[in-house]
């Protein structure tokens, strides 16, 4: 796939596309979060989607912009849960058929979710390149569309609707920090940013086990990891894409690497102190924030909850070590 330009003209026309389908989700102030780091610290809450995750805008703009004879073909997706959602959901909304690869160990609740939307659910490998390799062998047999988890243009553009967001309830934006997985999320916030807020700085989180896009741009080229198993299985691209390295090495000015206990930790803290329920996906951006990040004194800084689906036995077991 070749590097395509993702512009804030094509995040306006997603924002205009996907309308009807997503929310605005709200943003909120954390006091106990400005406490602790001395800044001023909002919360983008993505986990009040329709599908509890972010996913929905991109799948929504990816799918909403495509033909109507195309969608009758049908939908493929290899997922780790959450993407697979979104393009069930979408499925379901536009009136198509979709089949979703996710890993042998997918969370059950998240496969539940996609079932429930009338898609097929496919158990394949155990990383992204492993699914993406099955939803195009569908694909092929099928003729269905298959829609990528990151590295699509219109998926990114998407995802950018939230910097959108960001930029209107919050003018004075210092920082925001972003998960990243493959990079579309960050991507795309960070091209709404900096083109209507240039001075405002994007950080990335991911984790220690799973720093795709951190060696990557250390090392000025996209570099493949061999093993990215980490309890954020959402943030476990063993590569960027092709567009997202490309627009994250040029927006994103620092990526913060945390361990898999910090995002416990961070998990934990979010529930007990924000009363709020977040996958370990969500939880590593916190853990972005609280362990490896020094703001400077009433920094205003948004950290993007990115999703709330979070897998009951995880969630019991991080209880039971804080307890």
């Amino acid at each position: 796939m070749s590097s395509v330009q993702v512009t804030l003209n094509s995040v306006q026309e997603a924002r205009r596309r996907i309308v009807n389908v997503i929310h605005r989700t709200p943003l909120y102030f954390c006091p106990r979060l400005s406490e602790l780091t001395n800044a001023k610290v909002y919360l983008k809450l993505e986990c009040y989607q329709p599908i509890r995750v972010f996913k929905i805008r991109g799948a929504a703009n990816k799918i909403l912009k495509m033909p109507i004879e195309d969608r009758k073909r049908g939908l493929v997706a290899a997922s780790s849960g959450n993407h697979g959602l979104a393009v069930s959901y979408l499925a379901k909304y536009v009136g198509t058929t979709a089949t979703i690869v996710v890993p042998s160990t997918a969370v059950e609740e998240k496969i539940r979710a996609i079932e429930e939307n009338g898609a097929k659910v496919v158990k394949h490998g155990l990383f992204h390149d492993e699914r993406e390799s099955k939803a195009l062998e569908i694909q092929k047999t099928t003729g269905a569309v298959f829609i990528h988890p990151f590295d699509d243009p219109d998926v990114i553009a998407g995802q950018g609707t939230i910097g959108l967001e960001i930029s209107e309830d919050l003018a004075d934006v210092d920082t925001v920090i972003v998960p990243i997985g493959g990079g579309g999320l960050i991507s795309g916030i960070s091209t709404a940013i900096k083109s209507l807020k240039p001075a405002a700085k994007i950080l990335g989180v991911e984790p220690e086990k799973a720093s795709s896009m951190y060696q990557s741009i250390k090392q000025g080229k996209i570099v493949r990891l061999t093993d990215t198993t980490s309890i954020a299985e959402g943030l476990a691209a063993r590569q960027p894409g092709v567009n997202t390295f490309e627009i994250a090495k040029r927006n994103v000015e620092e990526i913060l690497l945390v361990t898999e206990e910090q995002i416990k930790n961070a998990l934990f803290m979010v529930m007990r102190d924000c009363h709020l329920v977040v996958e370990p996906s969500a939880a590593a951006a916190f853990a972005g924030l609280v362990e490896k990040y020094k703001p400077k004194f009433g920094e205003k800084i948004v950290v993007v909850v990115s999703g709330g689906n979070v897998s009951l036995k995880l969630l019991g077991s991080i209880l039971s070590e804080h307890a």
